[in-house]
């Protein structure tokens, strides 16, 4: 064969290997095609930067804070789906649900390293643009807060000027948490659940009972015998320790971006990040370690 003549053959063979299949869908006028299902249309052309001269790093920043929210979504209608299985008794399927919410978790603390590419010049360049708008205001975030138990009835009001926001927020407050619900799973499973942690105002965030860290320890002790909630238990865990890595990560990254600066919705920026790291949804089963 001369080189000519082996050179057609390779040429051949590539285009045979790229050629699209007989098969595969090409007409989409009468059909639904994967931009349509997804409404690439519109969730593309929603990043609107405000930089005037236009600043190349602002795209990033924006994509960052939608794709986080977008995860957010799905992490409330997870949450919402494991504590609605909860109160049906319906364990296991409930736990499946935890297991996801705990990759979205990784995702999202993964996600701060993408940000931190952002060097305190190149930020401070977009940062006047951000107004006082802020991740504070994030009530996808609150949501989460709240249906994993730390309530606080002052962020409501953060979001009078949106309506949807603050109605689904006041609703979350006076419902039961994903703790709560566990609970009530418990008291129906026989376990010794303080009456008052049953039927307790739910607005108010959850205070360490001494009572139930004695149920827990008997759990912790036996876990064979107590598979299924010794199982809740340390899932319950991995969502506060993911979610405290979260913070952690949020916390370096602003540190590394602005100092200690006010943030632009007007909090004290990294003294506020770091208090929320004493905050905790699962008091008990933290003190439970104490006695195992």
């Amino acid at each position: 064969m001369s080189t000519d003549e082996h050179d057609s053959g390779t040429t051949d063979d590539a285009r045979s290997i790229r050629a699209i299949e007989d098969g595969v869908q090409r007409d989409f006028s009468q059909s639904m095609s994967y931009g349509s299902y997804l409404g690439l249309d519109q969730l593309l052309a929603s990043q609107h930067p405000r930089s005037e001269p236009p600043q190349h790093d602002e795209l990033l920043f924006i994509i960052q804070h939608q794709t986080s929210e977008l995860w957010l979504k799905l992490m409330l209608h997870e949450l919402r789906s494991a504590r609605a299985l909860l109160a049906t008794d319906e364990l296991a399927p409930a736990l499946k649900r935890l297991a996801r919410v705990k990759h979205i978790q990784h995702t999202l603390t993964g996600q701060w390293s993408v940000l931190a590419t952002l060097t305190p010049s190149e930020y401070a360049e977009i940062r006047p643009f951000l107004a006082t708008s802020s991740g504070f205001q994030s009530w996808q975030y609150r949501a989460v807060e709240f249906l994993l138990g730390n309530k606080n009835a002052d962020m409501v009001r953060v979001f009078d000027h949106e309506e949807t926001a603050r109605a689904m927020l006041a609703e979350l407050l006076d419902e039961p948490s994903l703790y709560d619900e566990f609970l009530r799973y418990l008291a129906r499973h026989g376990y010794a659940v303080p009456a008052e942690l049953l039927d307790r105002d739910f607005s108010q965030p959850y205070r360490l009972d001494e009572r139930l860290v004695d149920t827990f320890a008997a759990v912790y002790a036996s876990p064979s015998e107590h598979w299924g909630v010794y199982e809740t238990c340390e899932e319950l865990v991995d969502l506060e320790d993911n979610f405290q890595q979260w913070r952690f990560r949020h916390l370096q990254v602003v540190t590394r971006t602005i100092g200690h600066k006010r943030g632009t919705g007007g909090s004290s920026g990294v003294d506020f990040l770091r208090r929320a790291l004493d905050l905790t949804f699962f008091p008990e089963l933290y003190a439970v370690r104490t006695r195992v």
